[in-house]
């Protein structure tokens, strides 16, 4: 079944805007082959009117065309379907409705989904959780830490006298004060 082009968005029955199937496979970048199997094994299922029988047609949501690009990317970024799959099997099965709003990443094995910039959640190992350091709030955590901290000139001068020996406690260090005691003494 082959879908004709149409000049601008059409308006679905419940008055939201919707694409068809070529327009969608433009928009992403797909074939139409890559389309009709996603949604005939339902990992896109287009949710403004999905094929009922022979003449009708499937319409896509932006929001469905923004998942159908995720999609793509990350088989671009060698994810394999059967992985992708799973990853979305997991946040459906989850309650995730809205497949749009999820940030995902990938090393190109794994579906990660990012939660905020410290939580990350491995998609194939059943929602198991993983860390994930966000250099940036790292960087901005201990700015904020330095800002009450006490600092002092890297290259500075040294006291005056001999160069401290090795040995020698530094300044206000307590337990190294009493170990060079029970040394010498």
């Amino acid at each position: 079944m082959h879908e004709q082009p149409v000049e601008g968005p059409l308006v679905g029955e419940d008055g939201s805007v919707g694409y068809r199937g070529v327009t969608a496979c433009q928009a992403v970048g797909i074939s139409y082959r890559q389309l009709d199997y996603w949604a005939r094994t339902t990992l896109v299922v287009p949710s403004i009117r999905d094929a009922s029988g022979s003449g009708t047609q499937r319409l896509y949501s932006f929001r469905d065309l923004v998942v159908l690009k995720v999609v793509k990317r990350l088989l671009d970024a060698g994810v394999s379907l059967q992985n992708i799959r799973r990853a979305i099997e997991t946040l459906r099965s989850r309650g995730v409705e809205d497949l749009a709003g999820i940030t995902l990443i990938s090393d190109g094995t794994t579906v990660y989904e990012c939660r905020s910039p410290e939580e990350v959640v491995d998609l194939l190992q059943g929602g198991q959780g993983v860390f994930g350091i966000a250099i940036g709030g790292a960087f901005k955590e201990i700015q904020g830490s330095l800002s009450h901290l006490p600092a002092e000139p890297a290259a500075g001068p040294q006291p005056v006298g001999s160069p401290p020996s090795p040995d020698a406690p530094a300044e206000g260090d307590e337990l190294a004060a009493r170990r060079a005691r029970r040394r010498a003494g």
